[in-house]
């Protein structure tokens, strides 16, 4: 069955545009001017970013997670180490993040190998969490089944009690990863569906920049 209201759902894209004069040279500079631009606006959840892997049986997996880091080394994002998707990229060390800013009719895709980050980064990251945060860091079997919701309560609340007036160590089973792209495309939602897709890729510690249909 086909819903007419989907059908009728659409609207034209006016805001700006993109140009290969106008881009920087550099993606993650291109990235962090968008970045700005997004903080200034001050959008919701401006760190929110689909992490799309593939898991055992090659069928793809997608969930949100925060970017909470980025540099010319990539983009990073923290996690439980024993989740699904640390087990997918575990096996598939690659990865595609996707990053929509509707209000600026902004979108960002990257794609490339993914590694975890250094202990020290880890650590640092996880001391600048909230106490709540971290100690529900320790309290998460992350992705395993679980029967009722005051298991996971019940959980947070021992582990409360276990580092009560204690600093909090970093789980061994918790830290980040960092997606280190081989290509970063910008789309710029146009009028008439004529978007500006510009792709990054990659080569030989270089950047080639092209243009693609929309």
């Amino acid at each position: 069955m086909i819903n007419k209201k989907l059908e009728k759902l659409r609207r034209e894209f006016l805001n700006s545009e993109l140009s290969e004069t106008s881009i920087d040279a550099n993606p993650i500079e291109q990235f962090g001017n968008w970045f700005d631009d997004a903080v200034q606006l001050k959008l919701l959840d401006l760190n929110a970013m689909t992490l799309a892997t593939v898991d055992e049986k090659n069928n793809p997996q997608a969930r949100i997670v925060l970017l909470k880091q980025f540099d010319e080394k990539g983009f990073v994002f923290y996690t439980n180490y024993n989740s699904d998707k640390s087990s997918q990229l575990k096996k598939n060390p690659k990865a595609a993040l996707v990053i929509y800013w509707a209000e600026m009719e902004r979108q960002i895709r990257i794609v490339g190998k993914v590694e975890k980050t250094t202990l020290k980064e880890s650590i640092n990251y996880f001391k600048s969490r909230p106490i709540d945060s971290q100690i529900g860091a320790w309290a998460s079997d992350q992705s395993h089944v679980v029967e009722i919701r005051e298991i996971i309560e019940l959980a947070f609340k021992e582990m409360k009690l276990k580092f009560k007036n204690k600093k909090i160590p970093l789980p061994p089973f918790w830290g980040g990863y960092r997606v280190v792209p081989e290509t970063i495309e910008f789309w710029q939602g146009r009028k008439n569906r004529l978007h500006d897709r510009i792709l990054y890729t990659r080569k030989n510690e270089k950047w080639i920049i092209q243009r693609l249909m929309p």
